[in-house]
């Protein structure tokens, strides 16, 4: 006889309220139980179900025996003796680790997390990418990189980007779902406008996620400012051209009102010139564009180097000159592992070093 097909655990995290109710109902539980859980998942942020004091222990063991309960633990955490960010790195229960990023700003907490483990974009400044896609994250590994976050700081998080590891709209349904979960007003309740998702330029789905007509933030990766030097960059530039890139996010802008935000690397003696910075006014400025230029972290296993903070400030002026509004990133974290990847990557090699012996 052969044996009966294991079935996979659901991932309870990952639903709806209204998936949930329709769930809990199926297990022969009242309605309202569906609304505890979720309240216990998504506001009281519970690490496991014997947190959850309010249901019959039965619930509990059937929920154990049939569901999946994301919870993350950190692995390693870097505290900047500079700033006070932190950098996490978390186990996930396959045994893949992912990073995030807690930053406190006046304006409040800011929590940068992964969208995959690795990423297959193959950006050449990256150390996100260097060893490729491992796999997407759920929605509920995706909200547990915040939900850890706060447990362990006691504060609350205002503001998430999802800028860490791995390409958003690479993994885009587990994106938009874990944005419905973030965002409903049963759980943490953070407005849209205070969530930002990055892209490096995925036209079909940016289009895509223009009709879903969310109040996010849509920041495009952009790091050039003509196809010849993004190629070089950026391998995505092969597939679609900044023509269809800026035809993309003026159709966000119609469909939605939300300003695009032009994320602009800049790398020393590359693509930090004047003319680079004239050619980037004339993309950003017929939309309205937000740019913010990132001095690049260097990451040992590249040869780009930032760009001197007199040119920085060179391409600041031009841009302004330009009338287009233009903010430097804040440097934060520079003392721990700062570039996106570079703490998972460590932990990674260091692993495979430890098979070896």
């Amino acid at each position: 006889m052969l044996d009966q097909e294991i079935k996979p655990l659901t991932d309870i995290k990952s639903m709806t309220l209204s998936e949930l109710t329709a769930y809990m109902t199926d297990m022969g539980e009242k309605p309202f139980r569906a609304k505890q859980l979720y309240q216990w998942m998504h506001e009281k942020l519970a690490s496991d179900y014997e947190e959850m004091t309010n249901l019959p222990k039965s619930l509990r063991d059937q929920c154990r025996e049939h569901c999946w309960y994301c919870s993350l633990s950190i692995v390693d955490m870097q505290e900047s003796k500079i700033d006070g960010t932190r950098k996490y790195l978390f186990a996930l229960r396959d045994g893949n680790v992912v990073e995030s990023v807690w930053m406190k700003y006046k304006h409040g907490n800011s929590v940068c997390i992964s969208s995959q483990v690795g990423c297959r974009m193959g950006c050449r400044f990256c150390a996100s990418t260097l060893d490729g896609l491992a796999r997407n994250l759920t929605a509920s590994e995706m909200l547990e990189q915040i939900y850890a976050i706060t447990r362990h700081t006691g504060e609350r998080v205002s503001n998430v980007v999802v800028m860490g590891t791995g390409e958003p709209l690479d993994n885009y349904d587990n994106l938009i779902r874990f944005i419905g979960l973030l965002t409903d007003e049963n759980g943490l309740n953070i407005s849209q406008r205070n969530v930002t998702v990055s892209t490096c330029g995925l036209v079909p789905e940016m289009k895509r996620l223009a009709n879903e007509k969310l109040q996010i933030t849509l920041a495009l990766s952009l790091h050039a400012s003509n196809d010849e030097k993004r190629r070089e960059l950026m391998p995505i530039a092969n597939r679609y051209s900044i023509r269809e890139l800026m035809e993309a996010c003026d159709l966000y802008f119609k469909k939605t009102g939300r300003r695009i935000t032009f994320e602009y690397s800049l790398v020393g003696g590359v693509n930090d010139t004047n003319e680079d910075a004239a050619a980037l006014s004339k993309l950003a400025k017929p939309l309205g564009c937000h740019v913010n230029l990132i001095p690049v972290n260097p990451i040992k296993e590249r040869d780009f180097v930032q760009s001197e903070t007199e040119r920085v400030l060179a391409f600041k002026n031009k841009l302004e000159s330009n009338k287009i509004n233009v903010t430097i990133r804040r440097e934060l974290g520079r003392d721990i592992d700062g570039a996106c990847g570079q703490l998972r990557r460590k932990h990674v090699t260091a692993k495979a070093l430890d098979e070896k012996v």
